[in-house]
Order: C-alpha cells, then structure tokens, then sequence
C-alpha cells in the first residue's frame, strides 16, 4: 500500500494504489463469553485481546499475499472496499510477476491504538489506528468489520493519515467507542449520504466540504488533466453504499464523527483521430480487456475517511485509498 493517490497519479505511474448476523453474539468479559441476542444487546464488538489478534492475523496473511502475489493467501481477512483495491494489486502483480512479488517487505504495525465499538446488531466492528514501516510518519487506520460470529474477522477500509488528524474518539467509562447511527441527522452530512454528496461534489463542487488535498485539490488536478494536446479524459464518479461498503461512523469526543466510506469512479481517455491513447504500463495492461487503441477507461474503488462534524459545519477528507481494479480499451 501507499499514500493516498489521485486517479492522475495513479495513471502517470501506470499502477494501482497499493496500499479493502444470523448466529448470537457472545456477551465479551473479562472472564469469558456468555450467550445473549447480538441484535438486541448493546455489546463491545471484542475484547481488547481479540482485537489485537484479529490485527496479527490480518497483517500475517497480508504480508504473505504480498510476497506471493496471491490474493487467496489473505482472501479470509479482507472486504469491501479494500478487497477490492488490493486484490487487483495482487492480480496485476501475479500477471506479470508470477513466481512472487521480489520487492516484497512485509508490513510491521506499531504503537496500534484500539477503539472498539459498542452497540446492538450487526456487523460489529472496531477501529485500530497504528504507525508503520511504510508510508514515513502516516499512521494507519484499520476498520475491522464481522457479521457472523463463524467469519474471521475482515479488514473492510484501510487510510493513511497525518499523526495530527487523527480526532481524539468519545468512549464510555469502561473505554468502549460509539457507533453513530448511518441516518444520524445531528451530523453535517448524514454517514450514509457521505458517499453520494462526495461522488456530487467532485463533479460539482458545493459547499458541504472543506478544501484539502482530496476534495478542491483534487477537483484542481482534474480540470488541469482533462485536456492535453490530442487526449480528452472524462469523469464519472458514483456511490458506493451497500453490503460491505456501507459508510461506518465512530463518535468524536466534540460530538462529530470519523466516517470511513466507498466510492466509485471512471476515468475515461480518448485520443483525438489520428491518434491513439499512450501505451500503459504493464500493471495497467495486466487489468485491462480489450485493445488499447482511441480510447482507455479506467475503473477505480477509493476508500475515504472523513471528519464529519455536528450539523453545520463542513466535511473534511482526511485520507483516501484508491486503486485501479479493471480497464477496458476500446
């Protein structure tokens, strides 16, 4: 995985950004588990141990899939959003490196902070935010997610942020997070409208969100990348909402919330007549269908966090995770 990346970046450098309830739940204690109804009672997600070993193993099976280049190594641990981002890495990386990835350093977490949600129903999830060998002085945000008590659980979003973004969480007397409700109306943005007014904004602007780098900065980056001397690209951009990808919101200790949510984006180029699209790279390539010829089009899942504050004020994008999971020539 790497920084956050816009799709421009992500196309001059030809690759993909690297670095995505039917049983009763279990009563988490100090002691041990007892039975109860996970969607009626207001539980912790885990216990603190557990989480900590959901994180090792989250981070052993990714490591191996990034050396391998195979995506069934770590397949069990990931969802979403960031299944889908790094598991086109890999399928890129096992086409044209089949017998392993030779640059491989396995990811080392430190310093991880846990904040596990407490609430009724599913899916439970909780957050951990670490620091790592890669990405300098990012911390990384992990949102671990499970809506069965017999799945292993699931990496659904992965960010990078700077040390100074990361907002101090609201807990209760025994340390456990809260979730925000994805229809909560106390917030700017409502969580579960955060995917589609963002997909809106970047095609429209208005002014639910903050400038910074991944709102204004990348709506810049577009207009300047749109037209170049016989090459137009095209923007779609789209929600993403369901199943896996629904947006999750932890409360902040000043009554906002962190949102982490999906979206979905096109970018598409065509080459004046005469003229044919540049060559990708080979990790393009190795994710496209069909002959590159007058046109390219790009297809990308972004997996955004969010600063989302109380009624009135204006959504901030902290950090953003995109990759390239499918292209088609034409």
């Amino acid at each position: 995985m790497t920084r956050d990346r816009s799709p421009r970046r992500l196309r001059k450098r030809d690759r993909s950004a690297l670095i995505a309830a039917s049983l009763s739940a279990l009563s988490l204690t100090a002691s041990g588990c007892v039975v109860v109804h996970g969607e009626r009672e207001v539980l912790p997600a885990a216990t603190r141990a557990e989480a900590a070993k959901a994180l090792k193993q989250f981070t052993d099976a990714y490591n191996k899939a990034d050396k391998a280049y195979d995506r069934s190594l770590d397949a069990k641990y990931v969802t979403g959003a960031f299944a889908d981002i790094d598991g086109a890495r890999l399928k890129a990386g096992h086409v044209n490196s089949p017998g392993g990835n030779a640059g491989h350093t396995p990811l080392k977490l430190s310093d991880a902070k846990y904040t596990i949600v407490k609430k009724a129903g599913w899916p439970r999830w909780f957050v951990v935010d670490a620091a790592a060998n890669k990405g300098g002085d990012a911390r990384w945000l992990f949102v671990f997610t499970r809506d069965d008590l017999a799945k292993a659980w699931q990496v659904a979003y992965v960010t990078l942020v700077t040390p100074d973004s990361v907002p101090e969480f609201k807990k209760d007397k025994d340390g456990w997070g809260e979730a925000v409700p994805a229809n909560s109306a106390s917030l700017a943005v409502r969580p579960q409208a955060l995917s589609q007014k963002y997909a809106t904004y970047l095609k429209s602007g208005g002014p639910a969100f903050a400038d910074g780098t991944h709102t204004s900065g990348w709506r810049a980056d577009r207009v300047k990348g749109a037209r170049k001397p016989g090459l137009v690209t095209q923007y779609i951009d789209e929600p993403l909402t369901s199943g896996d990808y629904a947006p999750l919101a932890l409360r902040t200790a000043d009554g906002g919330a962190l949102v982490f949510f999906t979206t979905h984006h096109y970018e598409k180029e065509t080459a004046a007549a005469g003229t044919s699209v540049p060559v990708p790279g080979k990790d393009v390539q190795a994710l496209t269908k069909g002959e590159v010829k007058q046109s390219l089009t790009l297809e990308l899942v972004s997996n955004e966090v969010a600063l989302d504050p109380k009624a009135g004020g204006k959504v901030s994008v902290l950090g953003r995770i995109q990759g390239l999971t499918a292209a088609q020539g034409g």
